[in-house]
């Protein structure tokens, strides 16, 4: 080919390219800017969280900080084109040889962008798998393949093109507004705009707060109301009195929820417990009023306080008011942790305050967990406490997750916690804890985050595993508070100050089951752990959200009962985990 031709081709060519170039930018109207910073929010998302996740949950997380990467790169370009750019003189050289370039050079450089951002996103994708693999291998579960792993980029590419094609039809719907106030109001254009975005964004909120959310979670009480009423073909009604829905107490079966007439169904009788301790046993006492077992939160409590009358519960040596979780679930390790331990001569009491899932209910239903806590609490410490002093039970308080916080809003602080309790046994607390966060602000100097000593451990104790329990000192003062989390809990950590702030769990070592990989990056760090949030639960026993035979632990050390041994406790964990795989298996 002679040179001449050689010229044509590569000028055709380089038209092509620019047509093309062209025509893309005409039917997505990119932002360069925003593809750079979208692809480092990408990456970083990439890089490891508390718990490992599937490609499903990664391409969301991933294409939701893209997004908003893109608009964070686009507000930058703007400030730049507006403010900057006007300010800076370049020197007349600089500007001549800008003059100069040539047609090309502009589609050039911007197919190299998407390039060079495609080529980061699949390295990083690559990359991530085996950050991954890392984390599951901590954790003792099946690793995740790369090639499974790639297709994160292909949903979040779909993901973020969503969420940026809604952002462009409200920008859409903003310029329609101020087009509207200038034509009817005679606005000026430079004031329309912010004041149709005051206005769009204020309807927004009053969508959102006025019917939207109060719709949402109207229709999911609805929805999860249904399947309150659903009963588990393996949950038969109790006929002993020791039970609440048998027929000799005073809350209905049909009234205690889909969680409450589980929970008073399924647990071990005087004969499994006494065949696993080699001891006489009593058959345990459960309590439970759910929502429609009484009219209002007052009526529940004292339905409660007098299904413990009735079944003589102030009787035996030790009640647990337990404070639920969401739907009204109550760990059934822990449950069975007590009985076992007191030989059933116990009685645990809980009442359900909501139809939602905890993640709901953390979202719109806080207060009611609190108010729940606080009655069902005060009314039985009212009668407890009306019974001479040699001849009151123990009384404990337990709360998981929501529930924690729940059990919290008994009390008004430690002094509150000691006066009025016997011991305090609190797992996965969220970060939202008024008392659990006072805690761990307060702790002592050169005492982690993820795992506090306040106070020396003279009453509370943080505990991630069973030896925990026992630091810092053999000095415990009783009544015992614990606290028992994990580092990998994002129940614990997850906060909307990550949104901007680097915690001290991520400046400090990690915990054992953290990727030492993990790093805190503004906007992103939040979104990560607030997708590990649905997978709290989806890990193996002692990371995440999964505390197992770890309360039996929490149990023995804050209230435990004469003659216990290492050998009875090992006795008691083996039946625990193999009761937890039945309940899976039946419930």
């Amino acid at each position: 080919m002679t040179g001449a031709g050689a010229r044509a081709v590569s000028v055709r060519l380089r038209d092509g390219v620019g047509t093309i170039v062209g025509a893309v930018e005409r039917f997505f109207h990119p932002n360069y800017a925003g593809l750079v910073v979208a692809t480092v929010f990408f990456a970083w998302s990439l890089t490891p969280s508390l718990l490992p996740r599937d490609w499903l949950f990664e391409g969301l997380v991933s294409g939701i900080n893209a997004a908003i990467g893109y608009g964070v790169g686009c507000v930058l370009e703007w400030v730049y084109r507006r403010w900057i750019r006007p300010s800076v003189h370049l020197p007349a050289a600089v500007t001549h040889v800008l003059e100069k370039q040539p047609n090309w050079l502009p589609g050039a450089v911007k197919v190299a962008i998407v390039v060079a951002c495609v080529l980061v996103a699949v390295q990083m994708l690559v990359q991530s798998a085996r950050w991954q693999r890392e984390i599951t291998a901590l954790m003792g579960m099946d690793p995740i393949t790369t090639s499974g792993f790639l297709r994160t980029g292909a949903l979040s590419a779909l993901v973020g093109a969503i969420a940026i094609g809604a952002f462009r039809g409200v920008r859409w719907l903003v310029r329609w507004v101020a087009t509207e106030l200038t034509k009817w109001v005679r606005i000026p254009r430079r004031a329309a705009l912010p004041v149709g975005f005051v206005l769009v964004a204020f309807a927004a909120i009053l969508l959102f707060n006025g019917v939207l959310s109060k719709a949402f979670f109207n229709v999911a009480n609805s929805a999860f109301s249904v399947r309150n009423g659903h009963t588990s073909p393996n949950a038969v009604q109790p006929q002993g009195p020791e039970r609440s829905g048998s027929p000799a107490s005073l809350a209905a079966w049909e009234t205690l929820g889909s969680e409450g007439r589980w929970f008073v169904s399924y647990g071990p009788d005087a004969a499994t417990i006494s065949q696993i301790t080699g001891k006489p046993a009593r058959e345990p006492i459960r309590v439970y009023t759910g929502l429609e077992s009484a009219d209002g939160p007052q009526a529940q409590a004292e339905l409660a306080v007098a299904e413990l009358e009735r079944t003589g519960a102030f009787d035996r040596k030790v009640i647990v008011v337990v404070t639920t979780t969401g739907t009204g679930w109550v760990d059934s390790t822990s449950a069975e942790s007590v009985e076992m331990m007191y030989g059933g001569d116990t009685a645990i009491v809980a009442s359900q305050y909501s139809y939602l899932p905890s993640v709901l209910s953390f979202l719109s239903d806080k207060e009611k967990a609190t108010q729940a806590g606080k009655l069902v609490f005060d009314k039985v410490y009212e009668h407890w406490s009306a019974r001479p002093v040699d001849a009151r039970p123990k009384l404990l308080v337990y709360g998981e997750s929501l529930g924690s916080q729940g059990s919290e809003g008994a009390f008004t602080g430690l002094a509150d916690i000691r006066a009025r309790a016997d011991g305090v046994l609190w797992v996965g607390p969220p970060n939202s804890n008024r008392l659990w966060s006072e805690l761990t602000t307060r702790r002592d100097p050169g005492a982690p985050e993820i795992l506090p000593t306040y106070a020396d451990g003279l009453v509370v104790r943080f505990a991630n595993d069973r030896g925990d329990l026992a630091k810092p000192s053999d000095t415990w003062l009783s009544p015992r508070i614990a606290y028992l989390q994990h580092a990998s809990d994002p129940v614990i950590w997850w906060t909307p100050d990550l949104l901007f702030t680097e915690p001290d769990w991520l400046r400090e070592p990690r915990g054992p089951d953290v990727s030492a990989t993990m790093a805190w990056y503004p906007i992103v760090t939040f979104w990560q752990v607030a997708a590990d949030l649905p997978n709290a639960q989806g890990v193996t026993d002692g990371h995440g959200h999964r505390y197992g035979t770890l309360v039996l632990d929490g149990w023995a050390a804050i209230a435990q009962p004469p003659g216990w041994s290492a050998e009875l406790s090992d006795r008691i964990r083996n039946y625990l985990e193999l009761s937890a795989i039945r309940e899976r298996q039946l419930k």
